[in-house]
């Protein structure tokens, strides 16, 4: 099965969950999946429930926490290319039916890494891979690269009301 190159973008909630929804869908059609989730670094409970109870997915976080709020470090910097260069690895090894590369959109904003970078993974991919990529503020040059793009557009959120982030919705 030819595999595409896939990119949910926006400012609207739900990239990282439409990614999850098609690791659980691979994974139930016995498909390899790994997800390599950059700028993250803490436990959200997709992850507890992947590392549980689906054994055909693997996830791996290249974040050292969540500086959204403030300015990436050189730590921040050097976990991301880290990452970039494992999952160039992990890609070319072709071992995985799917890799989904989360929040790789906000890795390249924050300037984590270098867009070429990822445009030559992307050109490199082997064929049965399907390549997933998240985040808000894709570049167009990555929009033009993908087969499938969605852009996940915030109309109303109650976080404008001052509700929290919930355990089991948000994270």
């Amino acid at each position: 099965m030819k595999g595409f190159v896939q990119l949910y973008t926006g400012d609207g909630k739900g990239k990282t969950t439409a990614a999850f929804g098609l690791a659980l869908r691979a994974e139930g059609a016995g498909l390899k999946v790994f997800i390599g989730q950059f700028v993250k670094g803490k436990t959200y409970n997709e992850n507890v429930a992947v590392q549980k109870y689906l054994k055909n997915i693997k996830v791996k976080q290249y974040g050292l926490g969540c500086f959204i709020i403030d300015t990436p470090s050189e730590d921040d910097i050097r976990a991301a290319g880290k990452g970039l260069d494992e999952m160039r690895k992990i890609i070319q090894k072709g071992k995985y039916d799917m890799v989904i590369m989360d929040e790789v959109n906000i890795a390249l904003y924050y300037k984590l890494f270098e867009l070429e970078d990822l445009l030559e993974i992307i050109k490199k991919k082997p064929e049965h891979i399907e390549l997933v990529l998240t985040g808000r503020y894709a570049p167009q040059e990555l929009i033009e690269a993908a087969d499938l793009v969605t852009e996940m557009k915030e109309v109303k959120h109650y976080y404008q009301q001052g509700i929290e982030a919930r355990k089991g919705i948000e994270y």
